[in-house]
């Protein structure tokens, strides 16, 4: 059986750790394709465009909270409104420095969010997620 999942979205405002997240997920061998945007608009954008006649639907999205233009907040928000088609999966686990217990608190009462972990992300909470989402 293929574990292979087609497509995850990173949503960072931070380059280096969009590097790390990506070779933690390219070193895992889990994803045919790491899709990144920087904001929560350019994930919007992404979203909502379609590649080769599709909409990217990413299986998993993990997500920041504080980022300029668009927040992770406000991403959600926008995120909710979207057509079934332009979601994906609805796998979106934040990925954050914040250590504000109300903004994990916050997360736990959103629907769409399947998990908060601290940054960076590593190769055992890799796994524990997707041994949760497959």
């Amino acid at each position: 059986m293929d574990n292979t999942i087609n497509c995850i979205l990173l949503v960072d405002d931070d380059d280096a750790v969009n590097f790390i997240h990506n070779r933690v997920i390219q070193k895992y061998g889990c994803c045919n394709h790491v899709a990144i945007a920087h904001n929560g608009q350019e994930a919007i954008d992404f979203l909502t465009t379609k590649i080769d006649g599709k909409y990217p639907q990413p299986d998993l999205i993990f997500l920041d909270i504080n980022m300029p233009i668009m927040n992770g907040w406000e991403f959600l928000e926008e995120y909710e409104k979207l057509e079934h088609e332009k979601k994906g999966r609805e796998i979106i686990v934040m990925l954050t420095t914040s250590l504000n217990p109300a903004d994990k608190e916050k997360a736990e009462n959103i629907a769409n969010i399947y998990d908060f972990q601290p940054k960076p992300l590593s190769l055992e909470d890799l796994n524990k997620i997707l041994e949760k989402v497959k």
